[in-house]
């Protein structure tokens, strides 16, 4: 008798155990359309709940969707710390846009590490930045020639005054 209750036991927790991963699952696929829906939809104040459902639905159409397990894992992913609620509008945390943007790093420097003709390019890149460097005083130049020529005219405006009005008398 006591094997037999043993049995269901373990029977029930595996059970449960089974319905808690494909529930969590479930709210992983959740959290990953709403972070892609918060950065598609790019609102300075947040994304309203209201509207990244209307996002998730409209960009997954065969979607079965489940309003209870949308708002568990908004809730869940605030307390979390990845999402921000400012007022009824939720934001990515700058933490979480870190390793987003960590994650995707990785896999970037493995393309550029393999391929060798890169390395060729990079010299000639080298090049066009010293043009870019000899652009660059021309303009500090220019300024430098402007600003001398402001602060004479400050003193002439001061001066000019009077001469404006010697010009209004030859105008009339």
């Amino acid at each position: 008798i006591k094997e037999q209750r043993r049995a269901k036991e373990e029977k029930e927790r595996r059970s449960v155990h089974k319905f808690q991963l494909q529930h969590q699952t479930i709210i992983m696929s959740y959290k990953v359309k709403i972070v892609s829906a918060i950065q598609d939809l790019k609102d300075r104040s947040g994304s309203s709940a209201i509207a990244i459902k209307k996002h998730i639905m409209t960009s997954n159409p065969e979607m079965n969707w489940m309003n209870s397990v949308f708002l568990t894992t908004l809730k869940k992913s605030v307390t979390d710390g990845d999402f921000i609620q400012i007022k009824n509008s939720y934001k990515l945390t700058p933490e979480y846009k870190k390793k987003l943007a960590d994650e995707l790093k990785p896999k970037k420097p493995k393309k550029k590490a393999a391929p060798t003709p890169k390395k060729k390019a990079t010299p000639k890149k080298k090049a066009t930045p010293k043009k870019k460097a000899s652009a660059t005083p021309k303009k500090i130049k220019s300024q430098r020639k402007k600003t001398p020529t402001k602060k004479a005219s400050t003193p002439k405006s001061k001066k000019a005054t009077p001469k404006t009005k010697s010009t209004k008398k030859k105008m009339d």
